[in-house]
């Protein structure tokens, strides 16, 4: 059974679902994408517009999948964050890492208190991830978003829109009881933090849309 817990901090904002069992998280994900994962995780890093050099935060990284492929799109000379609120979550992808030989760091963090200085990142990334949050919480991520990445630096999210209930399918009615978030609210909570809008539209799969902005 997948574990989801809710986290508590003193602060409201930091309040949000974690989510446990890594290994079952996977699976999830591969019936999810149809076994075509690595295809829609390399559809997001396009999207993200990384760069040799960048240096990547990936907010919510889950088991790093999408971590791992930023790292290879980064190399040699940049470097990849990822943060979790979960440690089962850090953990997998930490022996993804040592698997594969990459170089990324992995910590346990709250996304709405990103342990990292001003104007630390290049790109940050949080996808798939959002709609765990409430609405607090999602402010504070945008702000902490803003406030680590660099001038001129991008920020990539990515998640579900609302689900037609005319469509009745297994994974239509997983994605409406998984959650989701709506592309209008997310993109005027960005903006509110100081992040300039750029574009967004839908990622092509499975209900998900994508908004990219920059650190002004």
């Amino acid at each position: 059974m997948l574990s989801i817990t809710r986290q508590h901090d003193r602060k409201p904002n930091a309040r949000g679902f974690v989510l446990h069992a890594a290994a079952l998280y996977d699976v999830l994900v591969w019936l999810f994408t149809k076994g075509r994962e690595r295809a829609l995780r390399e559809r997001m890093i396009a999207l993200a517009a990384l760069q040799p050099g960048d240096v990547v935060l990936d907010v919510g990284c889950g088991t790093g999948t999408l971590a791992l492929l930023a790292a290879q799109k980064i190399a040699p000379t940049g470097r990849v964050h990822g943060i979790d609120a979960s440690a089962a979550m850090i953990g997998r992808a930490e022996r993804k890492a040592r698997r594969a030989g990459a170089s990324v760091q992995f910590s346990v963090a709250p996304a709405q208190a990103l342990p990292f200085s001003d104007a630390s990142f290049d790109a940050v990334l949080a996808t798939l991830m959002l709609h765990h949050l409430p609405r607090p919480g999602r402010t504070e991520l945008a702000r902490e978003m803003r406030r680590v990445l660099k001038p001129g630096g991008r920020a990539l999210v990515i998640d579900f829109a609302p689900a037609s209930r005319a469509r009745s399918g297994m994974l239509d009615r997983l994605h409406r009881r998984h959650g989701h978030t709506r592309p209008e609210e997310i993109s005027a909570t960005l903006a509110e933090a100081g992040l300039v809008l750029e574009a967004r539209g839908t990622v092509g799969a499975n209900g998900l849309y994508f908004i990219h902005a920059a650190a002004g």
